[in-house]
């Protein structure tokens, strides 16, 4: 799907809103970020709210590219 530039038409940003909606909503992405908002709680780090959110949408979408591109790839 790839990272929509501020110049994409209309309809590709709403399917990467829909798609991060999708993995923000999911049991397992709910599920990775209190599992990092524990461990950086424990590390004291700052807004350990926010952290763990980006790290866990970073996280799923670097998988969701992985994915796409070993689907896509011919051999």
């Amino acid at each position: 799907m790839g990272v929509p530039k501020c110049d994409s038409p209309e309809e590709e940003i709403k399917q990467w809103l829909n798609h991060i909606a999708l993995i923000c909503l999911s049991e397992e992405f709910q599920s990775l970020k209190r599992e990092l908002e524990k461990y950086y709680v424990k590390s004291n780090m700052d807004d350990v709210r926010i952290t763990a959110f980006q790290d866990a949408l970073y996280a799923f979408l670097a998988q969701s590219e992985d994915d796409l591109g070993f689907h896509t790839r011919s051999y």
